[in-house]
């Protein structure tokens, strides 16, 4: 992790500042889809600050700048940041978020500035307040992103990646039907058309998917869909043969840029037409850009909601879950092919293995499995120290060579056509410390307690989160980062509206049967070692022996099939209950991947004895 001098750019973007009549400029991570993960072109807030991890927002003033990020990155951060940056460490204790540093920033009736179409619309509303409850001026919305004028020719083109069907063999539902379901729900809002702007969202809705970012099949693109019609706005070149006679004449297709004029159209047409009674409102996600809203008429055209295509692609269909269920058990072979095989380079052979050489090896078992379409995102090759950083990602010629001696963390995964996998395990390969075999049990402990829970209809993830973390309160330890994130079926690896964790986002909204989600409780040491078990878990009814309240109670099935580290359990912490989940577990998974291992004696050697009972 280098870190970059961002002199120059400052210095640059400052000018900028100063010819737009703006005092702070707001950079976020995000891309005009509010996609997590996003192209090269639109790594602006990396470009501008250095910083390369997934979440945070960079504040830039005439005199100073400033990246606010979460506990998953305040390692990273400081070894990436120069002497220009001041790091706005989320969730602590007397730090200001992003939004209140920025309307400090403002005091003074100072003008803030934001591209529109990098912001929501609720988040730009809330920040205005702000900005004037602190004196400031406004916020401004400034039409040309002054980053990429920054960045210059630098900057990497757009993708134009091929867009490809997704059959409903992996699908599991026409895409005429969702589409149907989605004028139904319009229909009952009363409704006049839902701006669909979330790329995965798209991708779903239509059974398209696309590779124009790293690790998530998805294309740019935004939808719209009315009672009448149904337009997908991409760059028509995008589109291959097959595409055209899936839509039979049941969708327009549009360029990728017309979707803010056609939306300023039907947003006049929708006034002149308008009467008493009739429906005025546009429908939009709470995830909608700025720019977007705007486009469509504001406040008094649109109706801010969770996305409608969200909550029912977060829902999965039973080919869906079948799916999963298989790609896991194919994913969970190559882990377990490629962690006997690192095992005998490191300890038998004494070979020197770097952490991105481990983590191309581990690229290459999974791509000989089925339907393997590539990682679902950069590999977590980790040794020692580094497994601390957790979102650590190994850089070719610049990581460490994996220390037998110490822990190993691999958080791993993979799109395959029939679904999403996301897995982490940590492993010692020789004689672990106390600390890190009692830290490990302890971890382990909460992600059973969490994967055996029962509880009712309408329980969210936020009520959850304490299952897996009780074990390490009672040690006065924790850990910065979620329990639990949707998972896509081969979509993006991270999926909203639903989660496990202390955001106050995870507590509006209720898991459901079909649901996809994460275990992964952890715990880290800085500059010592990190320990995180992650396995996927799909939510389903529970078979109880009462239902109080006539309401269905739920429960979870794990579908990750990987041992875990025999080395780092201490026994004697487990209990009774929670022994006979691990064997359990242990005896499904040599079930269900042994026979990938025929005629390989070293893997089935190492997959006999990490799943051996434990008494």
């Amino acid at each position: 992790m280098e870190t970059v001098d961002t002199s120059k750019r400052l210095s640059h973007l400052r000018t900028l500042m100063k010819e737009n009549k703006v005092d702070v400029y707001i950079v976020p991570s995000e891309d005009s889809h509010q996609s997590e993960y996003i192209a090269p072109c639109d790594a602006r807030r990396e470009f501008i600050c250095g910083f390369s991890g997934s979440a945070g927002c960079a504040v830039v003033t005439l005199e100073r700048a400033s990246l606010s990020t979460d506990g998953r990155y305040f390692n990273q951060a400081q070894k990436q940041l120069d002497n220009n940056w001041t790091l706005l460490k989320q969730g602590l204790q007397d730090v200001p978020t992003w939004q209140d540093w920025t309307a400090e920033q403002s005091e003074g009736g100072k003008r803030v500035g934001v591209d529109p179409a990098v912001i929501t619309a609720p988040d730009a509303r809330k920040l205005s307040e702000k900005i004037k409850k602190k004196g400031g001026s406004e916020l401004v919305a400034v039409p040309e992103n002054l980053v990429d004028i920054v960045w210059g020719k630098e900057r990497p083109a757009r993708p134009q990646e091929e867009v490809k069907v997704l059959g409903l063999e992996f699908a599991g539902k026409k895409y005429e039907e969702k589409i149907s379901d989605l004028r139904k729900e319009l229909e009952k809002k009363k409704s006049l058309g839902f701006v669909v702007s979330m790329l995965d969202e798209i991708a779903w809705l239509f059974n398209l998917r696309g590779s124009d970012i790293p690790y998530n099949p998805v294309f740019f693109a935004y939808a719209l869909i009315t009672q009448a019609s149904a337009t997908l706005y991409i760059d028509e070149t995008k589109l291959e043969g097959n595409v055209k006679p899936h839509f039979e004449g049941t969708v327009t297709v549009r360029p990728y840029e017309a979707i803010f004029e056609d939306l300023r159209s039907l947003s006049q047409s929708s006034s002149a037409e308008s009467t008493a009674g009739a429906k005025t409102k546009f429908l939009g996600s709470n995830k909608t850009s700025w720019a977007l809203h705007k486009a469509l008429g504001g406040e008094e055209k649109v109706e801010e909601i969770r996305s409608l295509v969200g909550d029912a692609k977060a829902v999965k269909n039973e080919t869906e879950l079948k799916g999963m269920r298989a790609c896991h058990v194919r994913d969970g072979a190559a882990l377990i092919e490629y962690f006997a095989w690192l095992e005998e380079e490191l300890v038998v052979k004494q070979s020197t293995i770097d952490e991105a050489e481990a983590a191309d090896k581990l690229e290459q078992t999974r791509s000989k499995h089925e339907h393997f379409v590539g990682l679902s995102f950069p590999t977590i090759s980790s040794t020692g120290a580094n497994a601390a950083v957790i979102h650590y990602k190994p850089e070719k010629g610049n990581c460490s060579v994996i220390d037998p001696k110490a822990v190993y963390l691999c958080d791993s995964g993979a799109q395959y056509r029939d679904g999403t996998t996301d897995t982490t395990r940590t492993l010692h390969f020789t004689e672990p410390t106390e600390m890190e075999k009692k830290s490990y049990t302890l971890v382990l402990k909460g992600h059973i307690n969490l994967d055996k829970a029962v509880f009712p209809k309408g329980t969210s993830g936020f009520a959850l989160d304490t299952l897996a973390r009780q074990f390490l309160w009672e040690e006065g330890l924790d850990y910065r980062h979620g329990t639990g994130h949707g998972v896509g079926s081969y979509l993006n690896v991270h999926e909203g509206p639903i989660g496990i964790g202390t955001r106050i986002q995870y507590s509006e909204v209720p898991l459901a049967a079909g649901n996809v989600i994460s275990n992964e409780p952890g715990y880290y040491e800085d500059e010592k070692f990190g320990i995180r078990i992650e396995n996927i878990i799909m939510a389903r009814e529970a078979s109880t022996n009462h239902k109080f309240g006539d309401k269905p109670y739920l429960g979870f099935e794990h579908v990750t099939m990987v041992p875990m580290c025999r080395k780092l359990i201490d026994p004697a912490m487990l209990s009774r209950r929670e022994k006979e989940w691990l064997n359990d577990y242990h005896s499904e998974v040599q079930e269900r991947t042994k026979g990938f291992f025929e005629g390989d004696a070293r893997t089935t050697k190492w997959l006999k004895r990490e799943t051996d009972p434990i008494y």
